[in-house]
């Protein structure tokens, strides 16, 4: 299969339409749409990213209107992060409404829905008038693509078309919540931190993030976000110093041999949006291992330690 690489909604709406998949931009990572409302769509989805079919998918709508007929309740809590926080990298765990495909959740009673902020996944998505299903756009349990070309990388001769909608603007996937005992949870930290979520509702909300939990939705695996490139947290001792890469928050140490920066002014926002990015770039450098340092805990620094500590524990001995 050619995989093309273009900015033509009509062309990837056209494939959408036809029952094929598409990468697709968001404000986050780019995903991989299929149309939800088909069943041999959103399987085709599973079999280009190698995934699982009991590892849910996340349903994507222009707004909530929209996503009414396909979930049976969208609790008030919810309506009011729905207000202050969508169009937005903001994902809700509901229950699903008869029409939603099992394929899409699991088999579970719950779906993820999501409302991206991105201008090309809005239009597709009124031009579509349904819900796109659409993970992460690369091959499961390695690194999220921020652009077109980590998506090329990955899934070129996969998939027929990827729209390119330039760099994603938050680098970092959507923070997904649910309900449980009348309290919002937070089941992946994400483009929505913690405290801002606190600040909404006047509590912090807890995580419950662990595989053991169960596998509600996309993110909660044990191995997952992973380089090809043997990757370690914290920094490479003397002997490494020629043969594998650093990363690092900011330029203020000292580093010998290869050391990528994620940002110059040691911003946490300018780090989440560089990471992914940062790590392709670390994997393509023929190292034998990466070593990155952790981030401050609390923030957007909780969701990228979050996605670090799952991509080095593929490699932890």
């Amino acid at each position: 299969m050619e995989t093309r690489v273009g900015q033509d909604l009509a062309v990837a709406l056209q494939y959408l339409m036809q029952g094929q998949t598409v990468a697709i931009p968001t404000e986050t990572v780019y995903g991989l749409a299929a149309d939800a409302n088909n069943e041999d769509a959103v399987l085709s989805i599973f079999a280009a990213k190698n995934r699982p079919t009991s590892n849910p998918l996340i349903l994507h709508f222009a707004d909530l209107p929209q996503a009414l007929p396909y979930i049976n309740e969208f609790p008030s809590v919810f309506k009011v992060l729905y207000k202050e926080f969508c169009p937005g990298p903001l994902t809700f765990i509901v229950e699903k409404s008869s029409v939603v495909s099992s394929f899409i959740t699991g088999g579970q009673q719950t779906v993820a829905i999501r409302f991206s902020a991105h201008p090309f996944l809005q239009k597709l998505l009124v031009k579509l008038d349904r819900p796109l299903a659409a993970p992460s756009a690369n091959l499961y349990g390695q690194v999220s693509p921020t652009n077109a070309s980590h998506v090329y990388q990955q899934l070129n001769g996969r998939i027929p078309y990827i729209l390119d909608g330039g760099s994603c603007e938050h680098g970092l996937e959507s923070t997904i919540i649910g309900l449980q005992d009348n309290k919002v949870v937070i089941f992946r930290h994400g483009g929505i931190t913690a405290e801002a979520l606190q600040t909404a509702l006047g509590y912090i909300p807890e995580t419950k993030n662990k595989e053991e939990s169960g596998i509600l939705t996309s993110g909660m695996v044990k191995y997952h976000y992973a380089t090809q490139t043997p990757l370690y947290l914290g920094f490479k001792p003397i002997h490494e110093k020629d043969t594998a890469v650093q990363i690092t928050i900011t330029n203020n140490l000292e580093i010998e041999g290869p050391h990528l920066i994620l940002s110059n002014a040691n911003l946490l926002e300018e780090s989440a949006r560089n990471l992914y990015a940062t790590l392709h770039h670390a994997d393509g450098l023929g190292m034998q291992k990466i070593y990155i340092q952790p981030f401050i805990d609390s923030g957007l620094g909780k969701a990228m330690n979050d996605r670090l500590f799952r991509a080095a524990a593929k490699f932890a001995k």
